[in-house]
């Protein structure tokens, strides 16, 4: 499957370019070929699920779960001869409960946060596995996001990126105010407990990969069932592209 984001001109251009070189038909029937940016990704896995195999061609701009594309013609016949791997990416899952008590769901290859709604900060109870972390926290919000998310909105809001090989839950304060809670690294068996305090004046809405789940009093995080597959052309180093799309772009 062929799956290009159909809004992005440069996605679009590559789809023209790739498409004649690739025979689908011989290629692996779970296979997706991804053509776009990273929010494009997270859409085709969250529309189709972990069970298919994700190769990514970079039509965005940083593509950190993409392979860039130099030569369509050579790239597609690296696909071809099946020059590529798969890994196994640990996925987030979310519950969480509006004001109302309706209980939402969510699953995250990047990253699950609560923010604020308002121009007022938001005020946090937060809960490790059972252990309380902070009665209440004064901040605009708080992001939970995989290793292949640390590169994401967490490093923007002051977290640690992360390997992506390096298995773990990580967590990130927005904008902390008081206490000014650091920036911290769970294993994948922890649960991440999120109380909203005052919410009828200060709302807070939950997100998990781009989608918005609305306002919501309560949330927990631990660690999906089933891992996301994505595909990587031979010779991919991961340190490498770490260090050039995100610690010195």
């Amino acid at each position: 499957m062929l799956l290009a984001d159909t809004r992005n001109p440069s996605a679009r251009a590559m789809h023209d370019a790739i498409a004649p070189h690739l025979d689908l038909d011989a290629l692996p029937d779970d296979l997706h070929v991804i053509i776009g940016g990273d929010g494009w990704m997270l859409a085709c896995i969250q529309k189709h699920g972990p069970a298919p195999t994700y190769l990514g061609l970079n039509g965005g701009h940083l593509g950190f779960l993409h392979n860039d594309v130099k030569d369509p013609a050579a790239v597609c016949e690296m696909i071809m001869a099946g020059a590529w791997r798969a890994w196994p990416f640990p996925r987030l899952s979310m519950t969480a409960w509006g004001p109302d008590g309706t209980a939402v769901s969510g699953t995250a290859v990047n990253d699950i946060y609560v923010e604020r709604m308002t121009g007022q900060t938001a005020r946090i109870r937060l809960r490790i596995g059972g252990v309380m972390v902070v009665e209440q926290m004064v901040c605009d919000g708080l992001i939970t996001a995989t290793a292949l998310g640390s590169t994401a909105y967490s490093f923007s809001a002051g977290g640690v990126p992360c390997h992506p090989l390096v298995p773990g839950i990580h967590v990130t304060p927005i904008c902390p105010h008081a206490p000014r809670l650091s920036p911290f690294v769970l294993p994948l068996d922890e649960v991440v407990e999120v109380e909203i305090l005052r919410h009828e004046h200060r709302p807070v809405r939950a997100v998990s990969d781009g989608i918005d789940h609305g306002p919501v009093v309560r949330m927990t995080v631990g660690t999906a069932p089933e891992p996301a597959m994505i595909a990587f052309l031979e010779g991919r180093h991961f340190t490498e592209t770490m260090i050039r799309k995100v610690l010195k772009s």
